[in-house]
């Protein structure tokens, strides 16, 4: 679905209260500070990808505010990625600030306060994505949260390349089509974050961060590996079973709960695969669970829902 908000044609006096609710709508609940309410104009775009959001917004100079009384309107958590185009933007959230240029781009949490502004016409894209699909493929991407990436060159380029052919081709797009693309947008941008070198050394020394990343990878490529246990990764990544459990001592969650969260991500990115055939009992095997039965008891308890009832809301939404 595309769907355009603007303030053309809204009497002056309504704007500002026109675009708190086109940018509620369209991400989440927020404080707007208007340099001008009178003189305000705003355009914004949006495309639904599946589980994905990508929008472009153009408007002139604007704050936005994320303040604690609105956390409590949402419980599902999701991160916003801005890609500015022609202005720097201001961001500061969890006790980091960054000015991102254009050719660059910023994570934003929708579950911590935050201030978000621009002193002048902006052009931005913006990608809303639910923070668990990130996580499935990149451990705890709240840390990159404040940090500059690079939106030119490589695979970060591509990845807005991507961004700027999808409103040409969305509507030769079914929503099959449209779900595909949005999980790829997902896997470009795990992929750009992971090729930046501070990757390695967030939220911790480089040598502990190296085995993390370690760690990670072989999990993340053996989780169909019903012997998947402590022993087996801690020997192929060449260190011990304590030390193994030390790296994550400071984490919130211990190995095993790690690995059955993303063996729990991995069977949601199965199961909303557009056009895929294999029966729930099929990725539950492909993902490592030996039984299908607690595999189902321990869906159902940390999505909410079965697994059968989560493939439907998928298929409709």
């Amino acid at each position: 679905m595309r769907t355009l908000i603007s303030t053309s044609g809204v009497d002056p006096a309504n704007r500002s209260v026109h675009w708190h609710s086109a940018i509620a709508q369209a991400y989440f609940p927020l404080d707007l500070h208007f340099r001008e309410p009178d003189r305000f104009g705003g355009r914004l775009e949006e495309w639904s990808l599946g589980g994905v959001s990508l929008s472009r917004l153009r408007s002139e100079a604007l704050s936005y505010h994320r303040h604690p009384r609105h956390l409590t309107c949402d419980e599902q958590e999701h991160l916003l990625i801005t890609i500015p185009m022609k202005t720097e933007v201001f961001f500061s959230q969890s006790g980091r600030e960054v000015y991102c240029k254009p050719g660059g781009y910023i994570i934003e949490r929708s579950h911590e306060p935050y201030e978000f502004s621009y002193g002048e016409r902006a052009d931005l894209w913006v990608m809303k994505v639910e923070a668990s699909a990130l996580g499935g493929r990149i451990r705890s991407p709240d840390r990159f949260c404040g940090m500059q990436f690079t939106a030119r060159g490589g695979i970060s380029g591509l990845f807005v390349d991507m961004l700027h052919h999808i409103p040409q081709r969305f509507e030769a797009m079914n929503e099959e089509a449209r779900a595909a693309v949005g999980l790829q947008l997902v896997d470009l941008l795990a992929l750009s974050i992971h090729a930046d070198e501070r990757t390695l050394t967030s939220g911790g020394s480089s040598v502990r961060a190296a085995h993390l990343s370690r760690v990670e990878h072989f999990v993340r490529a053996n989780l169909h590996r019903r012997e998947l246990d402590p022993d087996l990764i801690a020997r192929c990544c060449g260190i011990s079973v304590r030390y193994l459990h030390e790296l994550f001592r400071d984490t919130e969650r211990t190995l095993g709960q790690w690995v059955r969260d993303l063996r729990i991500e991995a069977v949601k990115a199965d199961l909303r695969a557009p056009g895929t055939k294999m029966s729930i009992a099929e990725i539950c095997f492909r993902r490592g669970f030996g039984d299908v039965a607690h595999f189902s008891r321990l869906f159902k308890q940390q999505v909410g829902c079965s697994p059968g009832e989560y493939r439907r809301q998928m298929m409709l939404s």
